[in-house]
């Protein structure tokens, strides 16, 4: 079985909380024990998204740097925080979540990924054992862990059929009758070489004018005939800390968890 990798973009400016005194993936949410139990110390917001590869057995990570982000390798390290092997690596521009991924494609381009935004918050802690139970046995390229969505004109709302083959990606849709989004996601190397091509496409002229969502690859490769799935794995909602009313929520929430 190939190796499991998680895959963390960490490219966004957060400019709907700006300014702030660190990377928004560094925002103190919580705390966690230390000194063998014995204290506490603050936990940031992207520790969760690690926390919950680790449960499923993932022990090695890429997080793609941003402009600036020079804060995170500083504070995590080579991961024995969070019991992981780190690595880290740049990019000097990024149009996109799916440019910002693809700059891992030498390092993955071989082993199944496990991908998740580092500013979400979502519940429950075996979400990613719940996605690679599914995914491992199955002939789908990729397999989405979806959640209920507060707010489907704000995010990907997935259309799926009751054996979990996902028929549409529909982005930001005004009006839906559709009840789930996904934020996290399993993937093997077929839909990485995928979007290596896509994004090798997309960067020809060399300037680009919009920036493209992963979303908006994995609709594509749904076109080009891939086998993507999908499956709930909570029956509650993700909290997006880069929206202030998110980041005011999460704040109560941990506060008092």
């Amino acid at each position: 079985m190939p190796e499991v990798i998680g895959l963390v973009p960490t490219a966004g400016q957060a400019t709907r909380i700006a300014p702030l005194p660190c990377s928004k993936e560094l925002y103190p949410l919580g705390f966690r024990p230390a000194d063998g139990g014995r204290s506490v110390r603050a936990k940031v917001v992207s520790h969760y998204l690690l926390e919950k590869m680790r449960f499923a057995g993932i022990t090695k990570a890429y997080i793609v740097l941003g402009k600036a982000k020079w804060d995170i390798p500083n504070y995590f390290g080579n991961g024995l925080m969070v019991d992981m092997n780190l690595a880290y690596l740049t990019l000097s521009s990024s149009f996109g979540t799916p440019y910002t991924l693809d700059e891992a494609y030498p390092f993955v381009r071989s082993s199944i990924v496990a991908f998740g935004f580092p500013d979400i918050l979502f519940e429950p802690d075996d979400a990613f054992v719940q996605l690679l139970a599914r995914q491992l046995p199955s002939k789908a390229c990729a397999t989405l862990g979806l959640f209920p969505a507060e707010k489907p004109q704000n995010v990907d709302m997935v259309d799926f059929a009751p054996n979990g083959r996902v028929k549409q990606i529909f982005t930001k849709p005004r009006h839906t009758e559709l009840t789930h989004s996904w934020c996290i996601g399993v993937w093997t190397p077929v839909f990485t070489e995928f979007l290596h091509t896509y994004i090798s496409a997309h960067r020809q002229p060399a300037v680009v004018t919009s920036e493209v969502s992963i979303g908006e690859v994995i609709q594509a490769a749904i076109e080009a005939g891939l086998h993507i799935e999908a499956m709930p794995v909570s029956e509650k909602s993700y909290l997006d800390i880069g929206t202030a009313e998110d980041l005011v929520r999460a704040v109560q929430h941990y506060a008092f968890s």
